[in-house]
């Protein structure tokens, strides 16, 4: 028997799908007991100590989740593998469940820039590594395209509204605002409110971590990125449980990828002029899966082919043909990184009618085939 002590936070999603793909291993791999351990549950400011004693009284074999930083110096007096949530830091003693935050801010970036939009706000805490992380991918990104960036990171939420509200009323209109979670994103679109700016008009906003509740609570919903978390929840017990079976010390870490964006009404309006190119996107957006004719686009507008392609690529960089392109790799890698389902069907479903090329077309914009992705994702 396998005994865990779990400091998991069961009131956030996150946590939640955490604990869905720990629990999934458990089932999955005989037999394991655990404890869980929320935050401020009977302990108050002594739940690390508890902690510590409850690991000798109960013989625990392992501890995975938040802990301390300030107490970090507990864990010397256990001799059991301990895997720490990322909070402040990563730690360079003990296993981590973290997360690839650059990759996450740039992902928001790349979504809000093929929005066409050309300034772009991050609103985040100070002194805690996925935010600043998130952050800094997502400036980078920005400054690589040569968009405008403006930041605002408080020491702790709602620590002074009025100076957010003066921020955001000073921020160029409309702007694309990146926050660091949900619950941040959903603290914005309530200062907004307060403020009469208008969400997504003259602000879009985009969160993390895809809390379904969270997002539908917002007016309007907030759109997010969804992370593999459940996926590295069963990915931290399969390490874990390899490092108790050889008794082997070893340091691991698991990295919890961004898979991809639930657009909800918070994003849903482009940085666009041209209404014929506007009204073209719209439609491609909604339609993707289909057999796009360019006739059937032409019927839309009141313009010559020639003149509807010039309009397409000055106002979005790319000809009509490569947007739908993108739109449907996009959706043909979302699908292979969350189903099992064959390439072969996911191919067809987001458009690819013809299969004789889909390999090669995909490789072209991804640098590996379909089934190449797939096994890559699992191992990110």
């Amino acid at each position: 028997m396998i005994k865990v002590i779990l400091l998991i936070d069961c009131a956030s999603e996150h946590d939640r799908r955490l604990l869905r793909g720990m629990t999934r291993y458990f089932k999955e791999n005989g037999s394991w007991m655990f404890h869980l351990v929320s935050p401020g549950f009977r302990f108050e400011d002594n739940r690390e100590e508890w902690a510590i004693q409850w690991a000798h009284q109960w013989k625990a074999d392992a501890i995975i989740g938040r802990w301390d930083e300030c107490k970090i110096s507990l864990l010397d007096q256990l001799d059991i593998p301990v895997v720490l949530q990322n909070n402040k830091s990563r730690s360079g003693v003990f296993s981590n469940i973290t997360g690839d935050y650059d990759k996450t801010g740039r992902m928001a970036a790349q979504y809000f820039r093929k929005k066409l939009f050309t300034d772009f706000a991050f609103f985040g805490v100070k002194d805690i590594i996925w935010s600043e992380e998130r952050c800094k991918g997502y400036e980078d990104e920005v400054i690589k395209n040569k968009g405008r960036f403006y930041c605002y990171a408080e020491a702790l939420m709602g620590d002074d509204r009025d100076s957010i509200i003066r921020w955001l009323k000073s921020l160029p209109k409309p702007i694309a605002l990146f926050c660091c979670d949900d619950a941040h994103a959903i603290y914005i679109t309530e200062t907004c409110k307060m403020a009469g700016i208008r969400i997504p008009q003259d602000i879009s906003i985009l969160g993390v971590d895809d809390d379904d509740l969270l997002c539908s609570i917002s007016d309007p919903p907030i759109s997010s990125i969804e992370m593999d978390v459940e996926n590295g929840g069963y990915q931290c017990c399969k390490l874990l449980h390899a490092c108790l079976l050889s008794g082997s010390k070893k340091q691991f870490d698991v990295t919890i990828s961004p898979l991809g964006i639930n657009e909800r009404q918070s994003t849903s309006i482009r940085n666009i002029q041209d209404k014929e190119v506007f009204k073209l996107l719209n439609y491609i957006d909604d339609n993707f899966s289909q057999d796009i004719k360019m006739s059937e686009l032409l019927s839309m507008v009141a313009l010559s082919r020639r003149s509807i392609e010039v309009r397409f690529k000055k106002a979005t960089g790319q000809t009509i043909y490569q947007y739908l392109l993108d739109v449907r790799i996009e959706h043909f890698a979302y699908l292979l990184r969350t189903t099992d389902r064959h390439y072969m069907d996911i191919a067809y479903e987001v458009g690819f009618h013809d299969l004789t090329n889909v390999t090669r077309t995909f490789r072209r914009h991804m640098g590996c085939t379909p089934n190449e992705y797939r096994e890559q994702a699992k191992h990110r």
